[in-house]
């Protein structure tokens, strides 16, 4: 468990370390030579234990394998010189990953990648929970970014019944990614302060037949509304002549007429418009 050690101030001990250097200086001009040897190492355990900690930095100190605390204020300080000394960086990373190819929830191979901001919360964990905590982060991330692929489908043009898919979840699917993230890297003293994906679409060996089959579904779909339309438009117009007895109609005229208005309302080009002069049965 992370814990906060309070190391001397270095200053001090810089004045004392200078004192020695001069009472080494002054011994070896006066031919004080044993007692100026003795100093010699002192001298030199002061200077091992001299650390700087900048802002936003945390250093870990190690004493012959125990854990002894963790300096997270900046500044200058002496601690003991047989302490290990191992810096982190306490600042707010981000991890933009190549985007990976998974399979969704329906077994279609996808591209999809993430981004992630994410800093060192516990330096003891950072330290000593994992092996190379930055290298964790990247496999924990894509591992989860795996998992949470295969429990959606990357849209609902085959799960017509799937109301949160990949490319439309939006917030749903972030934060499930961001849960299940922040899980993973907890061993690790990781704090998650965003994950969000980033980029997704179909992997490049179906890429091309899932647009089709996209414009095939937008044709139909266009279809469906512009019959639908064309029906109302049709049974409006019949109606409006029967109410105003413009022209009366038996049951043949209004077959020709339904048929000639859907032609020209559902055609894909332009009506050519033909002028009968004789009889509506010509």
């Amino acid at each position: 468990m992370e814990k906060n050690y309070s190391p001397l101030s270095g200053y001090l001990l810089l004045i004392i370390e200078l004192f020695v250097l001069a009472a080494i200086v002054l011994g070896f001009l006066r031919g004080m030579i044993i007692p100026s040897v003795i100093l010699i190492p002192v001298f030199i355990l002061i200077a091992i234990g001299f650390t700087v900690v900048d802002p936003n930095h945390s250093c870990v100190l190690v004493l012959f394998g125990a854990y002894k605390g963790s300096i997270k204020t900046n500044g200058f300080y002496w601690v003991n010189p047989f302490f290990m000394k191992k810096k982190f960086s306490l600042r707010a990373r981000n991890f933009d990953s190549e985007p990976i190819k998974v399979n969704d929830k329906l077994g279609n191979p996808i591209m999809i990648g993430l981004v992630l901001v994410w800093k060192v919360e516990d330096t003891y964990k950072a330290a000593f929970g994992v092996d190379e905590y930055e290298h964790f982060v990247v496999v924990q991330s894509e591992a989860a970014l795996r998992k949470l692929a295969g429990i959606y489908a990357y849209d609902n043009i085959e799960d017509e019944t799937a109301k949160v898919t990949l490319r439309d979840g939006g917030e749903v699917v972030n934060d499930q990614l961001e849960n299940e993230i922040r899980e993973r890297l907890e061993i690790a003293g990781i704090f998650v302060i965003e994950a969000r994906i980033n980029y997704i679409a179909y992997a490049q060996e179906i890429a091309q037949a899932m647009l089709k089959r996209q414009q095939a579904t937008a044709i139909v779909a266009a279809r469906f509304k512009i019959v639908e339309g064309a029906v109302s438009m049709v049974e409006m117009a019949l109606e409006q002549l029967s109410q105003k007895e413009i022209v009366e109609l038996d049951e043949e005229k209004k077959a020709t007429m339904v048929s000639n208005l859907m032609i020209v309302l559902c055609g894909d080009k332009e009506a050519q418009p033909v002028v009968n002069t004789g009889s509506l049965y010509q």
